[in-house]
């Protein structure tokens, strides 16, 4: 455990809880004790909060002893000469934090702060508010003017579901600004094309994520699967707080059930905290807090890192400065980063939909390309054509890359043929080098379920055939990449992180 991010964490938490307390000391005097407090549109009160400590806040008047705890979960710092295993008190800060920011955040709704107001924005679906005046803060019920605030229970149930089953793989909280807007659509869009949800909170020096993608015309919202949460630190609790209901929704567990709420999202809830910029004092101690849920922390700057396993799946911390990154651009390193991120927490990413212009099913795979339909045919009497599937280490392998290298077949004549080899390599924590010739055997059947392909034998005897109507239709080389990254994303998610 890093004694640095211990007492970074330590102090960031002891600030947010001293500032906490010094707002409900404030809010008790001005509004009174029996004030009301409340999310909007959920039963589950202030979330983080019933989860962890089973305590129904209701009114300012209850959040006393809710900080009180918070009070209590706080620790000295770590001594700087003497070595002590301080995971545990800074776990314990974490937690501190969450049940602060949280309060703090319920005290902002008190005085019409949130959801935080941002002139000019417009969600694309987001939390609807009863109010026919808005919020108090000069923003309108129906998402113009302001961020979108904690997550509502509809939606809540709507992506739990798809959490749950494995439609949705799990979300991404994003705290702070990324290197430029462009890096920032990047990052966004290749968590979406995964559909990850992506929160999104916090800023470096006033800036934040969510100007940028605003500044380059990126929807936010639920519609979207980008929640905008706030352009503070504090507000990174609504993600936790989705975490909590998600294990009180569908985990059937109960308010107070702390330790059972934290492993059931490390278990089956599969975010990770993705903290860009600069990182404070607060982003410490938020992180802790989010390292209690199960949920690794990936920075792109550099910073002490946790890499053994215990309370997260894998790795606790990871440093991945982006200037570090290889890659030929800032995108590519933007793309690197996420898979970075995937691999952190194992979240398991399905390819459903088979990217290729022709039908794409298993009703295709008996199939047979005659010599009259024939476009362009590899191995067989006249060209060679082989398979190879290899394992490597995962900082080797970028998803999704596919490479053709050499001539495609538009310039063959129309039922010639031409030499070809598909080399396919695989990266996953659970790979193992015995299960090599189990998934290449698999080439065949992957690449039978195209329409007007056909496919026979494996290894270095394929033959591979691509009719008139396939290639008309724009199949190409690539497309064969295409299909193997899905299907075994799809088929062999398991033990296979990266294709």
């Amino acid at each position: 455990m890093s004694r640095y991010i211990a007492r970074r964490a330590i102090r960031g938490a002891t600030a947010l809880v001293s500032e906490a307390e010094l707002m409900l000391e404030k809010a008790l005097r001005e509004k009174g004790p029996e004030t009301p407090v409340a999310f909007p549109n959920t039963a589950y009160y202030l979330p983080t909060i019933l989860g962890i400590t089973g305590i129904q806040v209701e009114t300012l008047g209850d959040l006393k002893p809710v900080l009180a705890h918070a009070r209590s979960l706080l620790h000295p710092l770590p001594a700087p000469s003497h070595w002590t295993p301080y995971l545990g008190e800074t776990l314990d800060s974490g937690m501190a934090t969450l049940l602060a920011a949280e309060a703090i955040e319920a005290i902002r709704f008190v005085y019409g702060l949130q959801p935080e107001p941002l002139p000019g924005f417009k969600l694309a679906g987001g939390t609807a508010f009863t109010s026919p005046e808005g919020n108090g803060n000069g923003s309108s019920p129906n998402g113009d003017g302001h961020l979108n605030g904690p997550i509502d229970d509809i939606q809540l149930r709507s992506w739990g579901i798809q959490l749950v089953d494995g439609r949705m793989p799990g979300f991404a909280a994003i705290v702070g600004c990324a290197k430029s807007n462009e890096v920032a659509v990047k990052i966004v869009r290749e968590l979406q094309r995964r559909n990850i949800l992506c929160f999104l909170s916090g800023n470096v020096n006033g800036r934040s994520i969510i100007h940028q993608l605003v500044e380059e015309g990126v929807e936010l919202g639920y519609d979207t699967y980008t929640v905008p949460f706030g352009t503070d630190t504090i507000s990174a609790i609504y993600a936790l707080g989705f975490a909590t209901r998600s294990a009180l929704t569908f985990g059937g567990l109960k308010p107070g059930q702390a330790r059972e709420i934290l492993l059931y999202n490390r278990e089956r809830v599969f975010a990770f905290v993705l903290a860009l910029g600069e990182v404070d004092d607060l982003k410490y101690a938020a992180a802790a807090g989010a390292i209690n849920f199960g949920f690794p922390v990936i920075a792109d700057t550099v910073i002490s890192e946790i890499l053994p396993t215990g309370v997260t799946t894998y790795e606790h911390v990871v440093s991945m400065p982006f200037d570090q990154i290889p890659g030929k651009d800032d995108l590519e390193r933007a793309e690197r980063l996420v898979q970075k991120c995937i691999e952190v927490r194992g979240v398991k990413v399905k390819v459903s939909n088979v990217d290729v212009p022709v039908p794409y099913g298993s009703a295709f795979e008996g199939e047979v390309v005659r010599k009259a339909n024939l476009r362009v045919e590899f191995g067989g009497k006249h060209s060679r054509c082989f398979e190879y599937l290899c394992m490597a280490e995962l900082d080797e392998v970028t998803d999704g890359k596919i490479e053709v290298i050499g001539p495609d077949f538009s310039e063959v004549e129309r039922q010639g043929s031409m030499d070809m080899g598909i080399v396919v390599q695989v990266a996953g924590r659970q790979m193992q080098k015995d299960f090599e010739p189990v998934l290449e055997r698999q080439i065949h059947y992957f690449i039978n379920g195209a329409s007007g392909v056909q496919h026979i034998g494996q290894r270095d005897i394929a033959w591979i055939r691509i009719s008139d109507a396939a290639a008309d239709k724009g199949f190409n080389l690539e497309h064969f990449g295409k299909i193997l990254h899905a299907r075994f994303h799809d088929d062999f998610g398991a033990i296979v992180d990266k294709v």
